[in-house]
């Protein structure tokens, strides 16, 4: 399986640079490779002392996942003690919330980018024009376990 190399990392964290001074926020980039070892991480001028570890778990949950993190919000929504559980399992945490893109290149995992520091939104839309300029694909199925947590089955 390949993973996002360090020269896409950096490309990542030109754009995130550009666009956090566009939007004069301190924010901070993280990028994972698809296994959620740490590729590269920023705390950029301004950001707040915990914004690169929740950068941290948005990328690792959007590449272990393989889904954006937001797209967990419903299976997290409907069914709460065993998401929780299942977010304390990983190196990081698993988070259900905007920020967190999953990088996948045709059709291939490749890693995830988290941001965070700004407002949701702002968070949410750094990373997707990340993804944008980037070229990475868009494309996710719906997290099953949003649909069988309703029902009690994992």
């Amino acid at each position: 399986m390949a993973n996002v190399m360090q020269e896409d990392a950096e490309k990542i964290m030109a754009i995130a640079e550009r666009e956090a001074l566009r939007i004069g926020k301190g924010l901070s980039i993280a990028v994972v490779d698809s296994g959620g070892f740490i590729v590269s991480i920023r705390r950029f001028d301004g950001a707040r002392p915990m914004t690169p570890l929740i950068a941290l778990s948005k990328a690792y949950t959007s590449a272990v996942m393989q889904r954006p993190s937001g797209m967990l919000k419903p299976w997290s929504n409907s069914d709460p003690v065993f998401f929780s559980q299942v977010a304390t399992m990983g190196n990081f945490p698993i988070v259900a919330t905007g920020g967190g893109v999953t990088l996948k290149r045709d059709g291939e995992f490749v890693g995830g980018v988290g941001v965070s520091g700004g407002t949701p939104q702002e968070d949410e839309e750094l990373a997707q024009a990340v993804i944008a300029e980037l070229g990475y694909d868009t494309d996710f199925a719906e997290w099953a376990g949003a649909k069988g947590a309703a029902d009690g089955k994992h």
